[in-house]
């Protein structure tokens, strides 16, 4: 077997640096589309059951950020009990929306004869989304997935358009930071999360 040895040097630098950086850190300098583009590409590689390619993305970028604003305080006031709404909450959606370059609306779109389990559908989509997020890295694009909130509402979902069975997976904040990224970090090494079987 023929190894590559600085292809897999490289390929350990982006996975071992890639962070979740928040967008309160990003600068709101835009990141030119062909750039955006080419992270999207990477993600339409990702592996996926009977090549379903479940992943699907809405792109807003520009005024379309104040677009998706408005459309995620509606979302979030009318799904949320008076007794959990948060004001402060209205006020990290305008940051992120404000600061980010680019914020994509990540989805799954379910098989219509639904051969392939749910789930391995969402794992497809969890898995375009890693390649987004490693090829992100490589430009020196920082990245946020958001989920939780309103992402799994019904209303969301009809919000962008979805059929019953499909997903709003959550939100992918793009930008470029202001500062350097944090240390990376586990809690244990990877010895402690694998059980060999040998014999």
């Amino acid at each position: 077997m023929k190894v590559d040895h600085e292809r897999i040097r490289i390929l350990a630098e982006v996975i071992e640096t890639r962070r979740t950086v928040k967008p309160h850190s990003y600068s709101g300098e835009e990141i030119d589309r062909g750039t955006i583009e080419k992270i999207l590409e990477s993600a339409n590689w990702a592996p996926n059951h009977g090549r379903t390619e479940p992943w699907r993305f809405k792109v807003y970028c520009g005024a379309g950020k104040q677009r998706l604003l408005e459309l995620m305080k509606s979302l979030y006031t009318e799904t949320t009990p008076q007794e959990k709404y948060n004001p402060a909450k209205m006020d990290k959606m305008e940051v992120n929306c404000k600061l980010s370059s680019h914020i994509v609306v990540i989805m799954m779109k379910r098989q219509e004869i639904e051969r392939v389990p749910e789930i391995e559908e969402v794992e497809a989509v969890a898995c375009a989304v890693q390649n987004l997020a490693l090829t992100a890295t490589a430009y020196g694009v920082s990245g946020y997935w958001s989920s939780g909130g309103i992402t799994y509402k019904d209303a969301t979902r009809e919000s962008f358009g979805l059929a019953e069975k499909d997903l709003v997976l959550g939100f992918y904040y793009l930008g470029l930071a202001t500062g350097e990224n944090p240390e990376g970090k586990r809690c244990s090494t990877i010895h402690e999360k694998i059980d060999w079987v040998e014999e």
